[in-house]
Parts: C-alpha cells; structure tokens; sequence
C-alpha cells in the first residue's frame, strides 16, 4: 500500500494520469520534430542557392522547387496542429487525439524534410560533415519514441471513432 502523502491524484487513477502526462509529451516531441524539419529545409535552401549547375543556383530549378514548396507545407501543415493540441491543452481541454496528430504529422513531415534535404545536397547530403545526414537520424527517432507513428494511429482512430459514436 503507498501512503495517502505519496499518491499523485486518486488511488486506482495512475494510469490515467501516466496517459496525460504521455499525451503532454506528445506535445513536445512534435515540437522538436518541428525544429528538426524546420533545420533541415533551412539547410537546403541555403545548398540550393550557393550549389550551382548549368551557370545557376539549383534552386532556380523546377525540381529543386517542389521540394522546397513540399518541406515548407508539410512544416506548415505540422505546425498549425501542434499549436492547436498545445491550446487545447493549455485551455484545460481534452487533447490526446490531437496531441497524436501533432506528433504524427510532425514526426513523419521532419523525417521527410530530412530526407528531401539530402535529396538536395546530393551526395553531399550523406557526408557527415554537413547537417542533413544528422537531421536525418533526429527525425528518424521522433517517428519512434513517446509512442510509434503506428501507436499514434491507434490513439487517433480510436479517438475518432469515440467521437464519432457521441
């Protein structure tokens, strides 16, 4: 038996409280995904200008611009969910769905800017010397730790599908 001095909340809501405090982590995790997303297009901008083929900036090229327009919408994109399950938090209302969201569409966007950004860098991209190839391993662990992007799907449909019932 814990002494009543040492119980955090009621006694037989641990689990419940342990959830919460994974959905606030959540939170956090999609905002280092965001910082590692954000990093990685930053790095390829700044490649794509200085790197030049055929007499100009690569980053004249159409290719080259999709890339960059798909990093900067899908950090967008992340972005906006994570402010809104950060609010929803922060006004004392329920966000274990969206803080998945958040977590979800965060951590596969950094992974994909990573990757994009090493696409741009060409084989310089995979040297280690440069920031790409490390953006890379961070976005990779954010899809892993404080539950899985498969985990987040779980979370988010059965959510969805609760709500849906209501």
């Amino acid at each position: 038996m814990i002494d009543q001095a040492n119980l955090l909340g009621k006694a037989g809501d641990g689990f419940k409280i342990a959830m919460r405090t994974l959905d606030a982590g959540r939170i956090g995790v999609a905002g280092q995904a965001l910082g590692i997303a954000q990093a990685s297009l930053e790095c390829a901008v700044a490649y794509s200008q200085q790197r030049k083929a055929f007499g100009k900036p690569i980053s004249t090229m159409q290719t080259i611009q999709t890339k960059l327009a798909d990093m900067e919408c899908r950090i967008w994109s992340a972005r906006l969910v994570n402010w809104h399950a950060a609010k929803l938090k922060d006004d004392g209302h329920g966000f274990t769905k969206e803080a998945a969201m958040a977590k979800l569409v965060a951590s596969e966007a950094a992974t994909y800017c990573a990757h994009q950004a090493i696409q741009v860098l060409g084989g310089m991209g995979y040297v280690s010397d440069m920031p790409a190839e490390r953006h890379y391993r961070d976005a990779r662990i954010t899809e892993i730790y404080e539950g899985t992007s498969e985990i987040q799907r779980l979370v988010i449909a059965g959510n969805l599908l609760k709500e849906m019932v209501q």
